[in-house]
């Protein structure tokens, strides 16, 4: 379910809930389809829902935890030889692993971040840095998402 961001809401609050409005944006657009349906590239190019799902994932892991909490941890759904795997490995039969993936490192995010000032500073960038690049990647990334859904099954303003 997603909530409209509070316009009167402190700066953390707003930055977190506008960058939650997004994540929940982007598994909106994947509700009532099948496995298939969300692993298909209707477009010209490679870009599924399930795919844009597994970037997600590695996005979230690789700013929150890698960047600005320092862990060390296997980059997600990349490698030296493919670049892409986050869309080329979007098969149907990993959808409800990949979701599940994705849940779990949005939950790990929150919690690596949560008493961390926005000033916070980790390998050149600030903690604010990293909430406005996110919000900007979901919202580049649920356009994506508002095409690829439309070509699916003609939904719109999912």
């Amino acid at each position: 379910m997603r909530n409209v961001p509070d316009p009167l809401a402190d700066e953390r609050t707003m930055l977190e809930q506008f960058l939650d409005f997004h994540r929940a944006t982007l598994l909106q657009k994947c509700q009532d389809l099948s496995a298939e349906q969300l692993s298909a590239a209707p477009l010209d190019s490679k870009l599924s829902l399930h795919g844009l799902v597994r970037h997600l994932s590695r996005v979230e892991r690789w700013w929150f935890r890698m960047v600005i909490g320092g862990l060390d941890l296997p980059p997600l759904h990349i490698s030296r030889e493919n670049p892409d795997l986050d869309f080329d490995e979007a098969i149907p039969q990993t959808w409800e692993d990949d979701l599940a993936l994705y849940e779990g490192e949005v939950a790990a995010a929150r919690d690596m971040i949560a008493d961390l000032p926005l000033d916070y500073e980790a390998r050149g960038f600030t903690l604010r840095w990293v909430y406005v690049h996110m919000i900007a990647e979901y919202a580049r990334h649920n356009g994506h998402a508002d095409l690829i859904r439309e070509q699916l099954d003609g939904r719109t303003a999912v």
